[in-house]
Protein backbone atom coordinates (compact mmCIF):
# COMPACT_ATOMS: atom_id res chain seq x y z
CA UNK A 1 0.00 0.00 0.00
CA UNK A 2 1.69 2.99 -1.40
CA UNK A 3 1.16 6.65 0.64
CA UNK A 4 2.71 9.99 0.81
CA UNK A 5 1.08 12.89 3.10
CA UNK A 6 2.18 16.26 1.99
CA UNK A 7 2.23 18.65 5.23
CA UNK A 8 3.28 22.03 5.23
CA UNK A 9 5.08 24.76 7.39
CA UNK A 10 1.85 27.01 7.69
CA UNK A 11 -1.49 27.47 5.59
CA UNK A 12 -1.25 28.40 1.93
CA UNK A 13 1.69 26.93 1.39
CA UNK A 14 0.42 25.55 -1.76
CA UNK A 15 -0.42 22.08 -0.34
CA UNK A 16 -3.83 21.52 -2.12
CA UNK A 17 -1.88 22.39 -5.54
CA UNK A 18 0.78 20.22 -4.72
CA UNK A 19 -1.44 17.23 -3.95
CA UNK A 20 -3.25 17.85 -6.84
CA UNK A 21 0.04 18.24 -9.34
CA UNK A 22 0.99 14.95 -8.06
CA UNK A 23 -1.99 13.15 -8.47
CA UNK A 24 -2.25 14.22 -12.11
CA UNK A 25 2.01 13.11 -12.56
CA UNK A 26 0.97 9.60 -10.90
CA UNK A 27 -1.95 8.86 -12.77
CA UNK A 28 -0.21 10.28 -16.04
CA UNK A 29 2.26 7.22 -15.68
CA UNK A 30 -0.38 4.93 -15.37
CA UNK A 31 -1.41 4.83 -11.90
CA UNK A 32 -4.52 4.35 -10.11
CA UNK A 33 -4.10 7.20 -7.54
CA UNK A 34 -6.49 8.08 -5.07
CA UNK A 35 -7.07 11.46 -2.98
CA UNK A 36 -7.46 11.91 0.98
CA UNK A 37 -7.50 14.82 3.08
CA UNK A 38 -8.32 13.95 6.63
CA UNK A 39 -9.78 16.98 7.83
CA UNK A 40 -10.30 20.03 5.76
CA UNK A 41 -12.28 23.63 7.01
CA UNK A 42 -13.79 25.31 3.79
CA UNK A 43 -16.95 27.21 2.82
CA UNK A 44 -16.02 25.90 -0.56
CA UNK A 45 -17.54 22.32 -0.51
CA UNK A 46 -18.34 20.04 -3.83
CA UNK A 47 -21.18 17.31 -3.87
CA UNK A 48 -20.40 13.98 -4.41
CA UNK A 49 -22.07 11.52 -6.38
CA UNK A 50 -23.08 9.70 -3.67
CA UNK A 51 -25.48 12.81 -2.47
CA UNK A 52 -22.13 13.90 0.20
CA UNK A 53 -20.45 16.58 0.52
CA UNK A 54 -16.29 17.31 0.75
CA UNK A 55 -13.53 20.14 0.10
CA UNK A 56 -13.93 21.79 -2.99
CA UNK A 57 -9.83 20.70 -3.34
CA UNK A 58 -10.54 16.94 -2.87
CA UNK A 59 -13.05 17.24 -5.51
CA UNK A 60 -10.36 19.06 -7.84
CA UNK A 61 -7.77 16.36 -6.65
CA UNK A 62 -10.02 13.44 -7.83
CA UNK A 63 -10.16 15.36 -10.95
CA UNK A 64 -6.57 15.09 -11.39
CA UNK A 65 -6.82 11.29 -10.90
CA UNK A 66 -9.26 11.43 -13.33
CA UNK A 67 -11.75 9.79 -10.45
CA UNK A 68 -15.09 10.56 -9.33
CA UNK A 69 -14.79 12.02 -6.06
CA UNK A 70 -15.81 9.85 -3.04
CA UNK A 71 -17.36 11.20 0.43
CA UNK A 72 -14.28 8.86 1.68
CA UNK A 73 -11.76 11.58 0.16
CA UNK A 74 -12.60 13.97 2.76
CA UNK A 75 -14.38 12.22 5.68
CA UNK A 76 -14.12 15.00 8.22
CA UNK A 77 -15.12 19.03 6.97
CA UNK A 78 -15.63 21.79 8.94
CA UNK A 79 -17.50 24.52 7.46
CA UNK A 80 -17.46 27.76 9.51
CA UNK A 81 -20.77 29.10 10.40
CA UNK A 82 -19.55 31.77 12.93
CA UNK A 83 -16.40 33.13 14.61
CA UNK A 84 -16.77 30.36 17.23
CA UNK A 85 -18.69 27.24 15.56
CA UNK A 86 -18.29 25.33 12.75
CA UNK A 87 -21.31 22.94 10.51
CA UNK A 88 -19.25 19.59 11.05
CA UNK A 89 -19.96 17.14 8.12
CA UNK A 90 -18.74 13.30 8.59
CA UNK A 91 -18.49 10.97 5.23
CA UNK A 92 -20.48 13.34 3.20
CA UNK A 93 -23.72 14.79 5.85
CA UNK A 94 -24.23 17.29 8.25
CA UNK A 95 -23.45 15.92 11.55
CA UNK A 96 -23.92 18.76 13.88
CA UNK A 97 -22.81 22.00 14.35
CA UNK A 98 -19.81 22.39 17.04
CA UNK A 99 -18.17 25.27 18.67
CA UNK A 100 -14.37 24.60 18.58
CA UNK A 101 -14.12 23.21 22.28
CA UNK A 102 -16.66 20.84 21.95
CA UNK A 103 -15.26 19.82 18.52
CA UNK A 104 -12.25 18.57 20.30
CA UNK A 105 -14.34 15.52 22.06
CA UNK A 106 -15.48 14.28 19.10
CA UNK A 107 -11.66 13.43 17.90
CA UNK A 108 -11.14 10.32 18.93
CA UNK A 109 -14.05 8.74 17.28
CA UNK A 110 -13.21 10.68 14.26
CA UNK A 111 -9.71 9.63 14.13
CA UNK A 112 -11.43 6.03 13.60
CA UNK A 113 -13.47 7.58 11.00
CA UNK A 114 -10.59 8.95 9.06
CA UNK A 115 -8.56 6.12 9.19
CA UNK A 116 -11.15 3.87 8.15
CA UNK A 117 -11.90 6.17 5.15
CA UNK A 118 -8.31 5.94 4.40
CA UNK A 119 -8.01 2.24 4.45
CA UNK A 120 -10.92 1.93 1.65
CA UNK A 121 -9.02 4.55 -0.64
CA UNK A 122 -6.19 2.73 -0.17
CA UNK A 123 -7.84 -0.72 -0.93
CA UNK A 124 -8.90 0.48 -4.54
CA UNK A 125 -5.33 2.24 -5.53
CA UNK A 126 -2.18 1.91 -6.35
CA UNK A 127 -1.33 5.37 -4.52
CA UNK A 128 -2.61 7.88 -2.15
CA UNK A 129 -1.75 10.94 -1.67
CA UNK A 130 -2.73 12.55 1.22
CA UNK A 131 -3.09 16.55 1.96
CA UNK A 132 -2.41 17.72 5.63
CA UNK A 133 -4.35 20.78 7.45
CA UNK A 134 -2.45 24.18 8.68
CA UNK A 135 1.24 22.96 10.20
CA UNK A 136 2.08 20.17 12.24
CA UNK A 137 4.05 22.76 13.99
CA UNK A 138 1.25 24.13 15.62
CA UNK A 139 1.94 21.87 19.10
CA UNK A 140 -0.69 23.30 20.78
CA UNK A 141 -3.29 21.41 18.40
CA UNK A 142 -1.17 18.14 18.67
CA UNK A 143 -2.83 16.78 21.12
CA UNK A 144 -5.89 14.64 19.30
CA UNK A 145 -4.72 15.91 15.96
CA UNK A 146 -6.92 13.75 13.43
CA UNK A 147 -5.84 16.50 10.63
CA UNK A 148 -1.64 15.84 10.44
CA UNK A 149 0.81 13.93 12.79
CA UNK A 150 -2.24 12.47 14.47
CA UNK A 151 -3.65 10.89 11.05
CA UNK A 152 -0.11 10.08 9.89
CA UNK A 153 0.68 8.37 13.11
CA UNK A 154 -2.43 6.44 12.84
CA UNK A 155 -2.22 5.21 9.21
CA UNK A 156 1.49 4.86 9.43
CA UNK A 157 1.95 7.14 5.81
CA UNK A 158 5.31 9.10 5.33
CA UNK A 159 5.10 12.30 5.18
CA UNK A 160 6.71 15.43 3.02
CA UNK A 161 6.71 18.67 4.73
CA UNK A 162 6.50 22.22 2.81
CA UNK A 163 7.95 25.33 2.69
CA UNK A 164 6.86 28.14 1.13
CA UNK A 165 9.48 30.78 -0.19
CA UNK A 166 7.06 33.22 -1.62
CA UNK A 167 6.71 34.06 1.92
CA UNK A 168 10.20 34.63 3.12
CA UNK A 169 11.78 32.63 6.06
CA UNK A 170 11.00 29.42 4.60
CA UNK A 171 14.44 28.04 6.43
CA UNK A 172 13.27 29.10 9.43
CA UNK A 173 10.48 27.84 8.78
CA UNK A 174 11.34 24.47 7.97
CA UNK A 175 14.03 24.34 10.89
CA UNK A 176 12.08 25.81 13.38
CA UNK A 177 9.56 22.88 12.36
CA UNK A 178 12.30 20.60 12.65
CA UNK A 179 12.74 22.12 16.55
CA UNK A 180 9.50 22.18 17.91
CA UNK A 181 8.60 18.43 16.94
CA UNK A 182 9.25 15.70 18.95
CA UNK A 183 10.96 12.83 18.21
CA UNK A 184 8.27 10.73 16.80
CA UNK A 185 6.91 13.57 14.44
CA UNK A 186 10.19 14.38 13.17
CA UNK A 187 11.04 11.24 12.24
CA UNK A 188 7.68 10.86 10.29
CA UNK A 189 9.15 13.45 7.90
CA UNK A 190 11.02 11.75 4.80
CA UNK A 191 11.73 15.01 3.52
CA UNK A 192 11.40 18.62 2.40
CA UNK A 193 9.48 20.14 -0.46
CA UNK A 194 10.80 24.60 -1.17
CA UNK A 195 7.40 25.78 -2.93
CA UNK A 196 6.95 29.29 -4.64
CA UNK A 197 9.95 29.99 -6.09
CA UNK A 198 10.34 32.39 -8.18
CA UNK A 199 13.67 33.35 -10.54
CA UNK A 200 16.78 31.70 -10.92
CA UNK A 201 16.52 28.14 -8.28
CA UNK A 202 20.56 28.14 -8.34
CA UNK A 203 20.32 31.22 -6.00
CA UNK A 204 18.91 29.08 -3.47
CA UNK A 205 21.09 26.37 -3.58
CA UNK A 206 22.79 27.36 -0.62
CA UNK A 207 19.81 27.19 1.43
CA UNK A 208 18.63 24.21 0.93
CA UNK A 209 21.30 22.72 1.94
CA UNK A 210 20.97 24.67 5.05
CA UNK A 211 17.72 23.22 5.68
CA UNK A 212 19.42 19.84 5.33
CA UNK A 213 22.22 20.29 7.72
CA UNK A 214 19.58 21.92 10.37
CA UNK A 215 17.13 19.06 9.93
CA UNK A 216 18.84 15.73 8.18
CA UNK A 217 15.34 15.64 6.24
CA UNK A 218 16.47 14.82 2.69
CA UNK A 219 15.69 17.60 -0.03
CA UNK A 220 13.17 16.05 -2.35
CA UNK A 221 13.36 19.29 -4.37
CA UNK A 222 11.92 23.17 -5.53
CA UNK A 223 8.95 23.61 -6.79
CA UNK A 224 8.70 27.09 -8.95
CA UNK A 225 5.70 29.48 -9.03
CA UNK A 226 3.21 27.66 -10.61
CA UNK A 227 1.43 30.44 -12.78
CA UNK A 228 -0.99 27.51 -14.23
CA UNK A 229 -2.43 27.35 -10.11
CA UNK A 230 -4.74 30.31 -10.95
CA UNK A 231 -6.98 28.52 -13.27
CA UNK A 232 -7.52 25.66 -10.48
CA UNK A 233 -10.62 26.32 -8.23
CA UNK A 234 -9.71 28.20 -4.99
CA UNK A 235 -10.77 26.75 -2.02
CA UNK A 236 -9.67 28.97 0.43
CA UNK A 237 -10.94 32.29 1.52
CA UNK A 238 -7.57 33.58 1.65
CA UNK A 239 -7.92 34.48 -2.15
CA UNK A 240 -10.74 36.75 -1.49
CA UNK A 241 -8.20 39.29 0.21
CA UNK A 242 -6.11 39.34 -2.66
CA UNK A 243 -8.20 40.32 -5.49
CA UNK A 244 -7.22 40.63 -8.99
CA UNK A 245 -8.58 43.61 -10.72
CA UNK A 246 -8.55 44.20 -14.52
CA UNK A 247 -7.79 46.46 -16.31
CA UNK A 248 -9.37 49.58 -18.52
CA UNK A 249 -10.19 47.32 -21.49
CA UNK A 250 -12.57 44.77 -20.59
CA UNK A 251 -15.57 45.30 -21.75
CA UNK A 252 -18.45 43.77 -18.85
CA UNK A 253 -18.04 44.82 -14.86
CA UNK A 254 -18.80 42.40 -12.63
CA UNK A 255 -19.09 42.39 -8.78
CA UNK A 256 -19.33 39.91 -5.84
CA UNK A 257 -20.37 41.23 -2.56
CA UNK A 258 -17.72 39.17 0.00
CA UNK A 259 -20.01 38.19 2.61
CA UNK A 260 -18.89 37.62 6.02
CA UNK A 261 -19.65 33.80 5.21
CA UNK A 262 -19.08 33.50 1.60
CA UNK A 263 -19.27 29.98 0.22
CA UNK A 264 -18.92 28.49 -3.20
CA UNK A 265 -17.03 30.89 -4.44
CA UNK A 266 -14.75 29.41 -6.76
CA UNK A 267 -18.07 29.15 -9.34
CA UNK A 268 -17.18 32.53 -10.43
CA UNK A 269 -13.69 31.21 -11.05
CA UNK A 270 -14.41 31.04 -15.11
CA UNK A 271 -15.47 34.80 -15.20
CA UNK A 272 -12.56 35.68 -13.08
CA UNK A 273 -10.41 34.17 -16.30
CA UNK A 274 -12.49 35.75 -19.22
CA UNK A 275 -10.64 38.47 -20.66
CA UNK A 276 -13.50 40.59 -21.57
CA UNK A 277 -14.54 41.07 -17.92
CA UNK A 278 -13.94 43.31 -15.27
CA UNK A 279 -14.26 41.22 -12.00
CA UNK A 280 -14.06 41.85 -8.73
CA UNK A 281 -15.03 40.54 -5.09
CA UNK A 282 -15.93 43.83 -3.48
CA UNK A 283 -14.58 44.01 -0.04
CA UNK A 284 -16.49 45.06 3.25
CA UNK A 285 -17.02 48.99 3.46
CA UNK A 286 -16.39 49.27 -0.37
CA UNK A 287 -19.23 50.62 -2.64
CA UNK A 288 -21.00 49.10 -5.50
CA UNK A 289 -19.57 50.61 -8.35
CA UNK A 290 -21.94 52.86 -10.51
CA UNK A 291 -20.86 51.19 -13.55
CA UNK A 292 -21.54 47.69 -12.29
CA UNK A 293 -23.31 45.61 -15.08
CA UNK A 294 -23.78 43.16 -13.19
CA UNK A 295 -24.17 42.63 -9.49
CA UNK A 296 -23.91 38.56 -7.93
CA UNK A 297 -24.91 37.98 -4.68
CA UNK A 298 -22.95 35.04 -3.61
CA UNK A 299 -23.76 31.67 -2.12
CA UNK A 300 -23.14 31.82 2.10
CA UNK A 301 -22.83 29.33 4.77
CA UNK A 302 -25.70 31.70 7.06
CA UNK A 303 -28.07 33.36 5.13
CA UNK A 304 -29.49 35.65 7.91
CA UNK A 305 -26.54 36.47 9.35
CA UNK A 306 -24.99 37.90 6.27
CA UNK A 307 -28.41 39.64 5.31
CA UNK A 308 -27.84 41.41 8.35
CA UNK A 309 -23.84 42.03 7.27
CA UNK A 310 -24.88 43.04 3.67
CA UNK A 311 -27.13 45.99 5.42
CA UNK A 312 -24.29 46.63 7.42
CA UNK A 313 -22.01 47.43 4.48
CA UNK A 314 -24.93 49.57 2.58
CA UNK A 315 -25.12 47.03 0.12
CA UNK A 316 -28.59 46.43 0.00
CA UNK A 317 -29.14 50.62 -0.88
CA UNK A 318 -26.34 49.86 -3.36
CA UNK A 319 -27.75 46.80 -4.99
CA UNK A 320 -31.30 48.48 -4.95
CA UNK A 321 -29.51 51.83 -7.00
CA UNK A 322 -28.22 49.71 -9.39
CA UNK A 323 -31.42 47.82 -10.22
CA UNK A 324 -33.29 51.44 -10.60
CA UNK A 325 -30.35 52.46 -12.92
CA UNK A 326 -30.89 49.51 -14.92
CA UNK A 327 -28.46 47.08 -13.65
CA UNK A 328 -28.76 43.44 -13.69
CA UNK A 329 -28.64 41.35 -10.01
CA UNK A 330 -27.92 37.29 -9.91
CA UNK A 331 -28.74 35.34 -6.54
CA UNK A 332 -27.09 32.06 -6.00
CA UNK A 333 -28.32 29.99 -3.62
CA UNK A 334 -28.27 32.31 -0.72
CA UNK A 335 -27.86 35.05 -2.92
CA UNK A 336 -30.84 34.10 -4.24
CA UNK A 337 -32.75 34.01 -0.83
CA UNK A 338 -31.54 37.34 -0.05
CA UNK A 339 -33.71 38.68 -3.14
CA UNK A 340 -36.71 37.76 -1.94
CA UNK A 341 -39.21 38.99 0.45
CA UNK A 342 -37.98 37.41 3.38
CA UNK A 343 -35.84 34.68 5.19
CA UNK A 344 -36.95 32.68 7.97
CA UNK A 345 -34.91 30.12 9.86
CA UNK A 346 -37.92 29.04 12.53
CA UNK A 347 -35.91 26.34 13.87
CA UNK A 348 -32.79 28.05 14.72
CA UNK A 349 -30.83 25.81 12.14
CA UNK A 350 -28.07 28.43 11.13
CA UNK A 351 -28.23 30.36 14.73
CA UNK A 352 -30.87 31.81 16.92
CA UNK A 353 -34.20 31.61 15.47
CA UNK A 354 -35.51 34.23 13.69
CA UNK A 355 -36.22 35.85 10.50
CA UNK A 356 -35.96 39.01 8.14
CA UNK A 357 -36.74 41.23 5.36
CA UNK A 358 -34.84 40.48 2.32
CA UNK A 359 -34.44 42.65 -0.47
CA UNK A 360 -37.64 42.53 -2.11
CA UNK A 361 -36.17 42.00 -5.45
CA UNK A 362 -37.85 38.97 -5.97
CA UNK A 363 -41.92 37.81 -5.13
CA UNK A 364 -40.83 34.75 -3.35
CA UNK A 365 -40.01 33.86 0.32
CA UNK A 366 -37.59 31.32 1.84
CA UNK A 367 -38.03 29.33 4.82
CA UNK A 368 -34.62 27.56 6.06
CA UNK A 369 -35.09 23.57 6.37
CA UNK A 370 -33.25 20.98 8.34
CA UNK A 371 -33.20 18.57 5.41
CA UNK A 372 -30.23 19.50 2.95
CA UNK A 373 -29.91 19.11 -0.17
CA UNK A 374 -27.01 17.61 -1.89
CA UNK A 375 -27.21 16.88 -5.67
CA UNK A 376 -25.93 17.17 -9.08
CA UNK A 377 -27.75 19.36 -11.20
CA UNK A 378 -28.05 19.55 -15.05
CA UNK A 379 -30.88 21.21 -17.16
CA UNK A 380 -31.26 24.20 -19.26
CA UNK A 381 -31.92 28.04 -18.86
CA UNK A 382 -34.91 28.97 -19.63
CA UNK A 383 -34.54 32.14 -21.39
CA UNK A 384 -32.35 30.89 -23.61
CA UNK A 385 -32.22 27.17 -24.04
CA UNK A 386 -28.55 26.78 -23.05
CA UNK A 387 -27.68 23.69 -21.36
CA UNK A 388 -25.79 23.85 -17.76
CA UNK A 389 -24.55 21.58 -14.98
CA UNK A 390 -23.94 22.23 -11.65
CA UNK A 391 -25.14 20.72 -8.19
CA UNK A 392 -27.32 22.56 -5.12
CA UNK A 393 -25.98 22.69 -1.73
CA UNK A 394 -28.62 24.09 0.49
CA UNK A 395 -30.69 24.41 3.22
CA UNK A 396 -34.17 25.77 3.00
CA UNK A 397 -37.21 25.94 0.61
CA UNK A 398 -38.05 28.93 -1.65
CA UNK A 399 -41.96 29.91 -2.81
CA UNK A 400 -43.99 32.20 -3.71
CA UNK A 401 -45.69 34.16 -7.37
CA UNK A 402 -41.98 35.24 -8.38
CA UNK A 403 -41.13 30.81 -8.81
CA UNK A 404 -43.75 30.60 -11.44
CA UNK A 405 -41.19 32.36 -13.32
CA UNK A 406 -38.51 29.95 -12.88
CA UNK A 407 -34.81 30.74 -14.30
CA UNK A 408 -34.02 27.13 -14.69
CA UNK A 409 -35.24 23.53 -15.87
CA UNK A 410 -33.93 20.81 -14.67
CA UNK A 411 -33.80 17.32 -17.13
CA UNK A 412 -36.58 15.37 -15.76
CA UNK A 413 -38.87 18.82 -15.75
CA UNK A 414 -38.33 19.96 -12.52
CA UNK A 415 -37.53 24.19 -11.82
CA UNK A 416 -35.48 26.31 -10.01
CA UNK A 417 -35.45 29.96 -9.01
CA UNK A 418 -37.28 33.10 -9.95
CA UNK A 419 -37.03 36.10 -12.92
CA UNK A 420 -38.13 39.34 -12.69
CA UNK A 421 -41.08 40.81 -14.43
CA UNK A 422 -38.52 42.71 -16.14
CA UNK A 423 -35.68 40.13 -16.38
CA UNK A 424 -33.30 42.32 -14.67
CA UNK A 425 -33.17 40.72 -11.18
CA UNK A 426 -32.64 36.21 -11.16
CA UNK A 427 -31.78 33.49 -8.56
CA UNK A 428 -31.58 30.28 -8.43
CA UNK A 429 -30.35 27.18 -5.84
CA UNK A 430 -28.00 25.72 -8.84
CA UNK A 431 -24.14 26.51 -8.24
CA UNK A 432 -21.89 26.36 -10.72
CA UNK A 433 -23.68 27.75 -13.54
CA UNK A 434 -20.92 29.90 -15.27
CA UNK A 435 -18.60 26.75 -15.71
CA UNK A 436 -19.98 25.07 -19.15
CA UNK A 437 -18.96 27.72 -21.54
CA UNK A 438 -22.56 27.60 -23.53
CA UNK A 439 -24.76 28.24 -20.32
CA UNK A 440 -21.79 31.31 -19.38
CA UNK A 441 -22.04 33.01 -22.91
CA UNK A 442 -25.89 32.82 -22.81
CA UNK A 443 -26.11 34.04 -19.08
CA UNK A 444 -23.89 37.20 -20.06
CA UNK A 445 -25.50 37.70 -23.45
CA UNK A 446 -27.98 40.90 -22.00
CA UNK A 447 -25.27 42.59 -21.13
CA UNK A 448 -24.13 42.82 -24.62
CA UNK A 449 -21.15 40.39 -24.26
CA UNK A 450 -20.67 37.60 -26.69
CA UNK A 451 -18.13 34.80 -26.01
CA UNK A 452 -16.67 31.84 -26.95
CA UNK A 453 -18.50 29.53 -25.29
CA UNK A 454 -15.47 27.32 -23.77
CA UNK A 455 -15.97 25.15 -21.07
CA UNK A 456 -13.97 26.22 -17.91
CA UNK A 457 -13.91 22.47 -17.07
CA UNK A 458 -11.30 21.88 -19.70
CA UNK A 459 -8.87 24.86 -19.08
CA UNK A 460 -8.48 23.60 -15.48
CA UNK A 461 -7.60 19.67 -16.63
CA UNK A 462 -5.08 21.30 -18.82
CA UNK A 463 -3.52 23.37 -15.96
CA UNK A 464 -3.35 20.02 -13.81
CA UNK A 465 -1.29 18.47 -17.17
CA UNK A 466 0.97 21.18 -16.63
CA UNK A 467 1.18 21.48 -13.36
CA UNK A 468 2.15 17.40 -13.75
CA UNK A 469 4.98 18.26 -15.90
CA UNK A 470 6.73 21.11 -13.98
CA UNK A 471 7.15 19.41 -11.07
CA UNK A 472 8.17 16.22 -13.19
CA UNK A 473 10.79 18.72 -13.90
CA UNK A 474 11.23 19.91 -10.70
CA UNK A 475 11.09 17.44 -7.80
CA UNK A 476 13.11 14.44 -7.29
CA UNK A 477 9.91 11.83 -8.09
CA UNK A 478 12.05 8.92 -8.30
CA UNK A 479 12.48 9.66 -4.41
CA UNK A 480 9.48 10.86 -3.69
CA UNK A 481 7.83 7.51 -4.98
CA UNK A 482 10.55 5.56 -2.88
CA UNK A 483 9.08 7.29 -0.11
CA UNK A 484 5.53 6.73 -0.75
CA UNK A 485 6.33 2.33 -1.11
CA UNK A 486 6.10 2.27 -5.18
Amino acid sequence: MASLMIQGCGSDVGKSTLVAGLCRLFANRGLVVRPFKPQNMSNNAAVTADGGEIGRAQALQAIACRTPPTVQMNPVLLKPQSDVGAQVVVLGKVAGTYKARAFQGLKPDLLATTVQAYRQLAAEADLVLVEGAGSPAETNLRAGDIANMGFAHAADVPVALVGDIDRGHVIAALAGAHLVLDAADRERIKGFIINKFRGDPSLFDEGRREIVARTGWPDLGMAPWLASARALPAEDAVVLERPVRADGDRRLRVVVPMLSRIANFDEFDPLRADPDIDFAYLPPGAAVPGDADLVILPGTKATLADLAFLRAQGWDIDILAHVRRGGRVLGVCGGYQMLGRTVSDPEGIEGAPGSAAGLGLLDVETVLLRDKVLRAATGRLLDSDAAFSGYEMHVGRTTGPGTASPMLAFDGGATDGAVSPDGRVAGAYVHGLFERGEARTALLAPLGLTLTPRDHAARVDAALDEIAQMLERALDIEAIARIAGL
